[in-house]
């Protein structure tokens, strides 16, 4: 065995709490063009994505939110973003989609620390610019009752209709559901959520509570998620064929 399979071997034994010393270690030198090394933070990347371990998830964003913040004051269009939401939130959006894509997409396999920053960063650009393209139209108030049988969003279709239904399926208690729908299905803010669902929602730290438990339970499940989306497009293909 050679010193560096060695040394790889040690890491994959490494409990999350010393990865997370060693990362933000090695995350500083290479933010200061120093020679570092990036199998820390990948074997965090390793465990939330593959292993689907929720504190493995819960570590990236502490040890990647500082840069994602220093992306988000360096955007271009940080002045007219941060005049809809907050730039914490902005970065909590990211690290969602980063989920979303990373999690669901195993061919989203990353060989560098430096490849899973740029995944990130662009996970930011996107909700940003999604952000102002979303207030740049005229919006619609959404309905206030969880309407089951409501059309799927614009340029949904049926990809749209079966996240939300296998994500729907993985969820038992109704507030969750209704979170999870006004998230993922109506495609809203958590505090977009409080402003038009006053009477069910008062509370933004709520929304993110909620929606960190729906998190930690789509990532326990994200084999059952993979296999519903890929079941309910084979189905998709078949009856158009």
């Amino acid at each position: 065995m050679t010193l560096e399979s060695a040394a790889n071997n040690a890491i994959a034994y490494m409990s999350i709490p010393t990865l997370m010393e060693h990362c933000l270690r090695e995350l500083n030198r290479y933010q200061h063009g120093e020679p570092s090394n990036d199998q820390y933070g990948l074997e965090l990347f390793y465990r939330a994505q593959r292993q689907r371990d929720p504190l493995a998830w819960e570590v990236i964003q502490q040890c990647f939110s500082g840069t994602m913040l220093r992306w988000m004051y360096s955007h271009p269009k940080r002045k007219f973003a941060c005049r809809i939401d907050s730039e914490e939130n902005y970065v909590a959006q990211a690290f969602t989609r980063f989920w979303q894509a990373t999690t669901v997409n195993q061919e989203i396999e990353f060989k560098t620390l430096a490849a899973a920053l740029r995944y990130l960063h662009m996970s930011l650009h996107g909700a940003i610019m999604d952000t102002l393209r979303a207030y740049s139209r005229p919006r619609e108030t959404p309905l206030s009752e969880y309407d089951e049988a409501s059309e799927p969003l614009a340029g949904e279709g049926n990809d749209g209709r079966e996240l939300w239904e296998a994500i729907r399926s993985l969820l038992s208690h109704e507030r969750e559901q209704r979170v999870a729908y006004l998230l993922f299905h109506c495609g809203l803010k958590p505090r977009e959520i409080v402003q038009f669902c006053p009477q069910e929602f008062s509370d933004v730290q709520e929304i993110y509570r909620l929606r960190r438990s729906i998190f930690e339970r789509l990532l326990r499940h994200a084999d059952h998620l993979r296999w519903r989306l890929s079941d309910g497009l084979k189905g998709t293909r078949g009856s158009s064929e």
